[in-house]
């Protein structure tokens, strides 16, 4: 499954953000939940001060057991908690709500502090509540002596509910910190995505051959210098290309002289007075034909070079394509004929006029026919038509010749494609066809079987202009 760069970098910071913010939560419950209990702690130990305090001061004369009998409020009457009184054995004397015990002695970490003489925390659960408690013990003293144990009980009950109530905020404060760190990543995310993007799209743009556009560099940062690397490079590319019209420019000039003097003799050589010499008769029509074969290469490099250049323009009037294919038609029919070729052209009745250039057009019209000539055997079938569908005008040029491969087709309309068949060469025909259609507006498709033969589809939109 493909992945974005945004959904990865949105879903990186989502995993920075939640593990940064559930450490937090912990944290901070953590200490919500020690500061309550610190507090409970701390009330608990104030008032079991106290009370032991007022013990010493007035009742220490008197044994434990007849406090506990005639003034055992002396010990609660400081204290909303659970009091209770041990022995130095960890025997309950006595309990301020009156619970039974099932254990003989409790001998918690609270009451072995206190044995020691310090003051014991113990939190846990007792078998007569549900929440847990805290407990805090402190030893009771009779000249200088630990005689007994007194021990405060507090249940954390609503400890815990305020603690509760706390976490529950804590959460939701925290989800809506992710929740907000989300939206906020999505447009830091936009941020770097967006830049990315349109050199994205600048480059594919330079691959579909505009090496024109440039992309704009927002940030002097790793992006920034991608657009510059970009814009260098097409600016190379377009001091090559330009490099190699001029290249063709001046070679397809350079060829144009020499060869129309090798024309020229050649029809001077074919007059009266070499008439009887089949010889050089024949010869002289080989360099005749030649010669017209390299001047088309020749017009084909020059149409080339001012196509890629955007040097070409198009000298538009009102055509009518039935005409053309009429002259086309009956242009071919000999060659046709030499090779026993059935060639037909037809067109529409209803054909309307269009807007364009009627040299290109048949510039067009012949090339097609051409190739389809050139790769059809004697005997075979080559057709030209012409209809009208909808806003536009169909030519079809087919025949029946060895066609083209499944491999091949995809690439034949570029220039000087040379496919895995010998015979597969496009040369440049096709490519300025396609560019001339495309000048007009209008679209080239090209259906072909190996062996079956090929189809080529012109399609001119009807407008004016």
């Amino acid at each position: 499954m493909k992945t974005s760069i945004k959904k990865r970098l949105v879903g990186n910071f989502m995993l920075v953000i939640v593990i940064t913010v559930t450490i937090l939560e912990i944290f901070l419950i953590n200490a919500v939940k020690q500061y309550y209990y610190k507090s409970v702690e701390e009330i608990l130990s104030n008032q079991i001060m106290l009370s032991a305090d007022f013990y010493s001061r007035y009742f220490s004369s008197n044994k434990l057991e007849d406090l506990i009998i005639d003034d055992v409020d002396v010990f609660w009457r400081h204290t909303p908690a659970q009091v209770q009184i041990l022995d130095l054995e960890g025997k309950i004397l006595m309990d301020s709500i009156g619970v039974s015990h099932s254990i003989d002695k409790i001998n918690s970490q609270d009451i072995l502090t206190a044995l020691e003489g310090g003051m014991g925390t113990w939190i846990g659960n007792v078998e007569y509540d549900t929440s847990p408690v805290m407990a805090v013990s402190y030893p009771l003293l009779y000249e200088g002596e630990i005689i007994g144990i007194l021990r405060f009980i507090s249940s954390l009950r609503s400890t815990n509910q305020v603690i509760m109530n706390i976490a529950k905020i804590l959460l939701l404060v925290g989800f809506l910190v992710v929740l907000i760190s989300g939206i906020v990543s999505l447009f830091l995310a936009e941020t770097i995505i967006r830049p990315l993007q349109e050199v994205t799209k600048v480059a594919e743009k330079m691959a579909d051959g505009q090496l024109k556009v440039r992309s704009r560099k927002r940030f002097d940062d790793e992006i920034g210098k991608l657009s510059d690397t970009l814009n260098f490079m097409a600016e190379e590319l377009i001091k090559k290309e330009q490099l190699k019209n001029d290249f063709i420019s001046s070679i397809s000039h350079e060829l144009r002289t020499p060869l129309t003097s090798i024309k020229g003799w050649a029809i001077t050589l074919k007059s009266e007075e070499f008439a009887n010499n089949d010889l050089l008769r024949d010869g002289l029509d080989i360099i005749e034909k030649e010669s017209d074969r390299l001047a088309n290469m020749v017009e084909e490099l020059l149409d080339f070079s001012r196509f890629v250049s955007g040097r070409i323009t198009l000298d538009k009037e009102e055509v009518d394509v039935g005409n053309y294919i009429e002259q086309i038609g009956k242009q071919l029919q000999p060659r046709a004929k030499d090779r026993n070729i059935h060639f037909t052209f037809s067109y529409a009745p209803d054909l309307p006029l269009i807007i364009a250039d009627g040299n290109r057009i048949k510039q067009i019209l012949i090339n097609l026919l051409d190739n389809a000539f050139k790769f059809t055997p004697d005997g075979g079938k080559v057709g030209l038509m012409a209809s009208r569908e909808g806003d536009n005008i169909l030519i079809e040029v087919w025949d029946t010749g060895c066609g083209i491969s499944e491999e091949d087709l995809p690439y034949i309309k570029e220039k000087f494609y040379k496919g895995k068949n010998s015979r597969s060469n496009s040369g440049l025909g096709l490519s300025i066809s396609d560019e001339i259609v495309k000048l007009h507006g209008g679209t080239m498709e090209i259906e072909s079987k190996l062996k079956e033969g090929t189809k080529v589809i012109v399609s001119l939109p009807i407008k004016k202009e």
